[in-house]
């Protein structure tokens, strides 16, 4: 169960890269960790932050859905595709650390927002920059490492997800409660603008220096169509993608609302559990539901990635099987915490369907990255990364909050009688990720290149 741990130990296959030693690798990937883990402490801290910042600007449902969701969505989706060409022939560290930069910078503007217009147009910012990141991220991380241990090399570097989270929901929390919610935006900012510099000058463009890096540049590659064209032909992959963006969605959705609706729901008992701790109601929830989902998070990823290399090795199909279990096994888990009549008891049982929807990481962007040819896989990544975030990020705290909003209106409920059915209506989508994991199962062996 080492392979996360250790996802460099063998060199890549011959296809014109400029080998790497292992130590270098294995800096260069937890380099690439800790961005992607600013990018989504920049990405969620704002999760964390809803309760003081609808208080002070006085958001509506449908708002809140717009700035943790939408807005940031809106360029992250557009640029990711552009971006990806560019990088399938351009300094793919450069491309990053320039991406840091700029995502950093918005994170910080986020705090000077002193209305809902202000507060979206930043969050914008933040997924103009982001776009940059994950794209070029696999395109380097595959180079960087051979076939064999691709899954959880990508998972590792995925593990940026649930570790960003969580010290995006602890310190965001914290922070909000000591000093305010701007002060976390300031914060959440600035350690990207030191590791945008980091990564400039320490991390290397392995495409062979010479000969490789000049026919690169002074030629197109394949073009878009032709990569669109490679991709058509995929049935896999756009099975892997219809999985992946029902969970991005049920999970950005149920993350942009957890706060407010444990507020809601559980509010006078997490104040009164709180005070005996000696916290603020804020920090408290922040640092349980912070550790708790982080922790289960990143057992996630790592069980995701170590097993989808443990079956790859064996039939391919096993790698499928995982995401599509895991959504189906959710279900029930994810109903019962909604439903569940304590606090701790709803804490806890959110912590299952929090692991099983973080499985899907190594299976999907592993296979996606074998599924087309070396000079087209960061597009393919892009591509994977505009649909799963257009409808996921974009669409999904959206349209929680505003069948939320409606139901809580319309039926006479109360806020958190909203947030329950809206988050049980959605979460049932679970049984559509697991159709679309387990058809993959019947074709992944003929579409995969490498």
């Amino acid at each position: 169960m080492s392979s996360i741990a250790e996802p460099d130990v063998a060199e890549p296959p011959s296809t014109g890269i400029e080998p790497l030693a292992p130590g270098y690798r294995r800096y260069a990937l937890t380099i690439l960790l800790i961005l992607y883990t600013l990018n989504f402490l920049d990405r969620q801290i704002v999760n964390i932050l809803t309760v003081p910042i609808q208080a002070e600007l006085q958001l509506e449902p449908w708002q809140i859905g717009a700035v943790t969701g939408l807005g940031f969505a809106i360029l992250y989706t557009f640029l990711g595709i552009p971006i990806a060409r560019y990088a399938e022939r351009g300094n793919r560290p450069g491309i990053i650390s320039a991406a840091v930069a700029i995502w950093s910078v918005f994170t910080i503007a986020c705090g000077f927002a002193q209305s809902f217009l202000h507060l979206l147009l930043a969050r914008v910012g933040v997924g103009f920059g982001e776009a940059g990141c994950t794209p070029p991220a696999h395109s380097l991380i595959t180079d960087y490492t051979p076939k064999e241990k691709r899954a959880s090399a990508l998972a590792y570097y995925h593990l940026g997800t649930p570790i960003g989270s969580l010290i995006g929901t602890i310190c965001g929390g914290f922070i909000a409660d000591q000093w305010g919610w701007r002060a976390a935006f300031y914060l959440a900012g600035a350690p990207g603008l030191v590791f945008a510099l980091v990564t400039l000058f320490t991390l290397v463009e392995p495409r062979r220096r010479l000969k490789a890096v000049m026919t690169a540049r002074q030629t197109s590659g394949p073009s878009l169509r032709d990569a669109i064209t490679e991709l058509r032909g995929k049935r896999t992959f756009w099975l892997l993608v219809g999985g992946a963006s029902v969970l991005a969605f049920n999970g950005y959705g149920a993350t942009a609302f957890s706060a407010l609706f444990f507020k809601n729901a559980h509010g006078d008992e997490l104040a009164t559990i709180a005070a005996e701790w000696g916290m603020q109601p804020l920090t408290f929830y922040a640092l349980s539901a912070g550790i708790t989902a982080g922790i289960a998070g990143i057992a996630g990823v790592w069980i995701g990635g170590a097993l989808s290399d443990y079956f790859g090795k064996r039939d391919v199909r096993g790698q499928m099987t995982l995401p599509a279990v895991a959504g189906l096994i959710s279900i029930p888990a994810y109903a019962a915490a909604l439903f569940a009549p304590s606090y701790w008891l709803a804490l806890a049982l959110f912590t299952v369907p929090t692991l099983l929807s973080q499985i899907w990481y190594g299976p999907v962007y592993g296979n996606v990255q074998g599924l087309v040819h070396p000079r087209t896989r960061a597009t393919a990544a892009a591509v994977l990364l505009f649909i799963v975030n257009l409808i996921g990020l974009g669409l999904g705290p959206l349209l929680v909050g505003l069948l939320a909003g409606h139901l809580a209106s319309l039926a006479g409920w109360t806020l958190a009688d909203g947030y329950r059915w809206s988050l049980l209506t959605f979460g049932l989508l679970g049984f559509l990720t697991a159709a679309f994991f387990w058809a993959a199962r019947t074709t992944i062996r003929q579409d995969l290149v490498s």
